[in-house]
């Protein structure tokens, strides 16, 4: 197994973050420093920053994150974070990816890094549906620029599907399903619309939904659950 794989499995980070992990010589294999590319094994003597790391049986957990909670381990200006919500017996475990501060919804926490750079990294272009609601109405020929991409911030957003699923004077619901996760994105796509997002909640990834799990509730995922998140 590649080294930076076998890192991420690890439970160290992310598959690209191993690769930065490496490259300042953090990592050593049976005493010397490991380079990029070098295959290992679980009969070889790896360490990190001196400490032996080994594979493990990862841990899978779905949160249905509420507002004022950051998507982080830590936070060095003592505000709230998801792990306050997980608690201390769930071990070393990370958020895939990044739901921001005023956002809620399915987020999912895990071991496996490996799991994470196929959940987040761009080129997999796995489809995260979220529900949108912004004050005042809009019709869905409004929506046209977003479906087909629009600018933020000098940069065009990928091609998105978007629909309306409920309206009135006072606001407009509208799910959203994006293959991209750049920050903040959809509440600056519809800042360009002039429109003000009052209410963003991640309600998919993929097919995985958060059926049962009310704000702040969090379970493991099923054995079938991780491996339908790993072939999407």
């Amino acid at each position: 197994m590649r080294i930076n794989k076998f890192l991420a499995s690890c439970g160290i980070a992310s598959r690209r973050a191993c690769d930065k992990i490496i490259e300042e010589k953090r990592v050593t294999v049976n005493g010397r420093i490991a380079a990029m590319g070098d295959d290992v094994s679980e009969a070889d003597d790896i360490k990190v920053d001196g400490k032996a790391v080994s594979l493990k049986k990862h841990e899978y957990y779905i949160l249905n994150k509420p507002k004022g909670y950051l998507s982080t381990v830590s936070d060095d200006r003592g505000r709230k974070t998801v792990m306050d919500i997980l608690g201390t017996n769930v071990g070393r475990i990370y958020p895939v990816g990044r739901l921001d501060y005023d956002s809620e919804g399915l987020l999912i926490l895990t071991t496996d890094g490996e799991l994470a750079q196929h959940l987040t990294h761009p080129s997999n272009e796995v489809p995260k549906t979220y529900l949108v609601k912004i004050e005042g109405t809009i019709t869905e020929q409004d929506l046209n620029p977003i479906r087909s991409g629009i600018e933020v911030d000098g940069v065009m957003t990928k091609k998105c599907k978007a629909h309306i699923v409920e309206t009135s004077k006072e606001y407009t619901k509208i799910h959203i399903t994006l293959k991209e996760g750049k920050n903040r994105e959809i509440r600056k796509m519809f800042q360009e619309l002039g429109k003000e997002v009052v209410l963003l909640k991640r309600i998919k990834i993929g097919d995985l939904t958060l059926r049962g799990l009310s704000r702040g509730e969090f379970r493991k995922l099923t054995p079938q659950e991780v491996e339908y998140l790993k072939s999407i």
